[in-house]
C-alpha cells in the first residue's frame, strides 16, 4: 500500500499525543490487526508495548483481528467518520476490535498545537482561523451556487420538478390509489349480493 506508511507514521503522531489512547492500546500489546480495503489492499499492524502501532508483514501471520473496510474507505474517513465503523466488518477478538473502534472514534488531531511548534502560540492560532473562515465561506458560497442552481432549474427552466409540486403529485396519486381500492370493494358487494 502505497500510502500505508505516512498514513501510520500520522496516526502513531496522534498516539503519540493521546496517553489514554496508548493505555488502552498497551492492554494488547504484541496482537496483531489486520485492515483489509475493499481493494484488496492489506495493512498489518502490531500494537506495541508502548502503545503505538507498527508495521508487520502479512505473510504467514495470524491477526488477532480482522477488519474489513468498504472500498470508499477513505472518502468515509474525511467525510463520515461514524459510517466507516458501522460499515467494517470484523472478524477475531471482539475485545480488541472494540477498543480500537473506540480509540480510532475518539481521536482528534489537535492542529494548533502541532502548527504552534512551527509558528508560535499566535501565529497558529490566527492561521488556523483564517483557514477556518476560508473554508466557511468556500462552503457557503458552494451551498449558495447550488441553492441558486437548483431554483433556476426548477423555476426558470423547469427541468426538475418543485418540492411542493411533487409533494401535490404524490398526494394525489394517493387519494387517487385510495378512490379505487373503495371502487373494488364496492363492485365486490356488488358481485356478491
Amino acid at each position: 500500500m502505497l500510502l500505508a506508511r505516512p498514513a501510520l507514521a500520522f496516526v502513531n503522531h496522534l498516539l503519540a499525543s493521546e496517553p489514554w489512547a496508548r493505555e488502552r492500546l498497551i492492554g494488547f500489546a504484541g496482537k496483531i490487526a489486520r485492515l483489509q480495503f475493499g481493494n484488496g489492499a492489506v495493512l498489518q499492524v502490531r500494537i506495541s508495548e508502548t502503545g503505538l502501532l507498527k508495521e508487520v508483514d502479512t505473510a504467514g501471520v495470524d491477526a488477532t483481528v480482522s477488519i474489513g473496510l468498504p472500498d470508499d474507505a477513505v472518502i468515509r474517513v474525511l467525510t463520515d467518520p461514524p459510517s466507516l465503523f458501522s460499515a467494517a466488518t470484523i472478524s477475531g477478538s471482539a475485545d480488541l476490535a472494540e477498543t480500537l473502534g473506540f480509540v480510532f472514534r475518539n481521536l482528534r488531531w489537535d492542529i494548533e498545537h502541532d502548527l504552534s511548534r512551527v509558528t508560535g502560540d499566535i501565529a497558529a492560532h490566527r492561521i488556523l482561523q483564517v483557514a477556518k473562515d476560508l473554508l466557511q465561506w468556500q462552503w457557503r458560497a458552494a451551498r449558495n451556487l447550488a441553492l441558486g442552481m437548483a431554483e433556476y432549474l426548477t423555476e426558470e427552466e423547469h427541468a426538475i420538478a418543485r418540492r411542493g409540486d411533487v409533494e401535490q403529485f404524490c398526494c394525489e396519486v394517493d387519494t387517487l390509489r385510495d378512490d379505487c381500492a373503495r371502487v373494488e370493494k364496492r363492485l365486490l358487494r356488488l358481485e356478491s349480493a
